[in-house]
């Protein structure tokens, strides 16, 4: 994408009323809808959360199939969800937000047990030992998942990456978390809930021509 694109995305995100650009600083010193969010949305609904939305396929899909939840998705490529957001715009949807922040600043994002869900979609599977710190499964994530979710809530992960779906089951089971669902290739094996096969992203779309299988894991952190 050009840099002339970007900037017209940049620009555009900012007339975006689902779009919300704190500041690290901001986040850090106390983000204004930390525990509130029922005051940005209007309503008292459940809070599902998308971490590293890209173009915001999921968040948008998820949206439309269930207007009695808010959704929120992370990304801190805004250029990337300008997408997304946009299209929310056009298709009216008022239970959808994006939020431009990095992943790592998500426990400074939402309040204590505010979120009832949250989804991982085709994340960056950081296989180098050094990048560990950054994958987002790790055990420095989870806790933070952990404090922002509901006691009951869940985290769903999506992957064309065998190695994460491999590392992220070995390390629930290593830690005692409750895993309530895993599949190594969804659309070969039945079972897997609908909104796993009904929304497909476009880097999905290209996984699924390359002939790689998709996965997934709906577990719940103890």
């Amino acid at each position: 994408m050009g840099s002339k694109n970007k900037l017209k995305r940049f620009k555009e995100n900012e007339t975006f009323s689902n779009v919300i650009q704190p500041s690290r600083e901001e986040v850090i010193a106390g983000f204004k809808y930390k525990g509130s969010w029922a005051s940005f949305f209007k309503n008292e609904n459940p809070i599902v959360v998308e971490l590293g939305c890209g173009k915001g396929e999921y968040t948008v899909g998820l949206a439309e199939k269930n207007p009695d939840k808010n959704f929120i998705g992370i990304d801190i490529k805004g250029a990337r969800f300008w997408r997304g957001a946009k299209s929310a715009q056009e298709a009216n949807l008022t239970n959808v937000a994006f939020l431009r922040s990095q992943i790592e600043l998500v426990d400074g994002l939402f309040g204590e047990h505010e979120v009832d869900e949250i989804w991982i979609t085709f994340p960056d599977p950081q296989i180098k030992y050094k990048r560990t710190k950054h994958r987002l499964t790790n055990p420095v994530f989870l806790k933070k998942y952990q404090h922002i979710l509901k006691p009951k809530g869940v985290v769903n992960l999506k992957t064309d990456s065998e190695f994460m779906h491999g590392y992220t089951l070995g390390l629930l089971q290593g830690e005692g978390h409750e895993i309530l669902y895993a599949n190594h290739d969804v659309y070969k094996n039945a079972g897997s809930p609908k909104e796993v096969l009904e929304i497909q992203t476009f880097y999905e779309n290209q996984y699924l021509e390359k002939g790689k299988p998709i996965t997934y894991i709906q577990f719940r952190i103890n």
